[in-house]
């Protein structure tokens, strides 16, 4: 039976990332070596990272003043590295859900951090509009897409400070206005590939304003100057987004991945508000293009644990929501095939028709 991943991340990717990445693992490029058991500080590797710096900042439109790093510790990790490096006097946040309020937090550690705004008095089903930016600010940081509550912002707001945006969710999904941003961040397992690997996009004028000592492996301009190998990078995980960067590319690019992911998202939007015993949780211009949560209408919360049985049965995997929210979400990254989604929205008018 053929499988459908809907998997919030680690998720899908592309078949011929897969393939290419298993083949490079067996033997890379015909060296008679693995790809996990080559100096990173060779020949072989050192075209891998570059080659990936170049398509990753070439699909984004990223300027020349722009640099591309590949870290570890996650997206979480740059919730400290953020504010380490940036925070010097106050900095404002934007709340729209977990994993904007983790960065939050590690900010206050380092100085004075104002909430802008927030969404949390409707358990962040919006995303928050108008937003006031202060000039006093060393930095804004937003979270572009909320994986946990099915938000999203779709334009680059104005600010007046450096923009800061955590893009794990949604990176390479829509085209980015790049020079609008201090610097973008985020783990590789939504969008990009296997989990082990972070994506940092920065601009190195922002950096060396701060008079706290930074210890080196947490200063960015160790890793820029170090062109991400300061320490041995996750050689693996690296070689698979590049494989992904260049399917993209192969895909017609970012703004064709838009497209398509436009397509998905308003398939299956379409059939939540259609659909008698579904209902979707976030308010509609904040919705998720990346991931759609929805829930039971009340007189059928019952039948929640039957539903993702019967969708379990037509081959559909990892659409239960997150256990904050319950319900069900379906994560439609890029490497999602549309057929997938018409698959679900099959599955849901065939367990209507069976039950309501």
């Amino acid at each position: 039976m053929k499988k459908h991943n809907f998997s919030a991340g680690p998720c899908i990717l592309a078949p011929q990332v897969i393939e290419n990445t298993a083949n490079a693992v067996r033997d890379l490029n015909g060296i008679g070596l693995s790809l996990i058991e080559i100096s990173h500080r060779t020949k072989y590797f050192e075209p891998i990272i570059e080659e990936a710096q170049k398509n990753f900042k070439e699909l984004l439109g990223a300027p020349d003043n722009y640099h591309v790093l590949f870290l570890g510790g996650g997206a979480s990790l740059q919730f400290a590295m953020v504010p380490f490096n940036l925070l010097e006097k106050k900095a404002g946040y934007i709340e729209t859900g977990v994993w904007a309020k983790k960065a939050l937090k590690e900010a206050k550690l380092f100085g004075e951090v104002e909430v802008l705004a927030s969404s949390a008095d409707t358990n962040f089903n919006y995303f928050p509009k108008n937003i006031n930016i202060p000039s006093d600010l060393d930095y804004v940081h937003i979270t572009t897409n909320n994986t946990i509550y099915g938000t999203e912002i779709h334009h680059d707001i104005d600010s007046p400070v450096t923009l800061v945006a955590d893009m794990s969710s949604d990176i390479m999904s829509r085209p980015v206005d790049v020079s609008k941003y201090g610097m973008i961040y985020g783990g590789a397992q939504k969008n990009l590939g296997p989990a082990g690997v972070t994506f940092v996009l920065i601009r190195e004028d922002i950096l060396g304003k701060v008079t706290r000592a930074i210890p080196t492996m947490l200063d960015y301009r160790t890793h820029i100057k170090e062109g991400s190998m300061f320490n041995t990078p996750p050689v693996f995980a690296i070689y698979a987004v590049n494989e992904t960067l260049k399917w993209v590319k192969e895909m017609g690019g970012v703004e064709k991945m838009y497209e398509l992911n436009k397509k998905k998202a308003q398939l299956l939007y379409d059939e939540i508000d259609r659909n008698t015993m579904f209902v979707g949780t976030a308010e509609k211009e904040s919705r998720s293009l990346m991931n759609i949560c929805f829930v039971l209408n009340e007189q059928y919360k019952d039948k929640e644990a039957a539903f993702l049985e019967f969708a379990k049965s037509k081959g559909m995997e990892g659409l239960k929501g997150h256990r904050l929210v319950g319900g069900f979400r379906a994560s439609t990254y890029n490497a999602l095939p549309i057929e997938s989604v018409q698959a679900l929205v099959d599955c849901m008018r065939e367990f209507e028709k069976m039950n309501a």
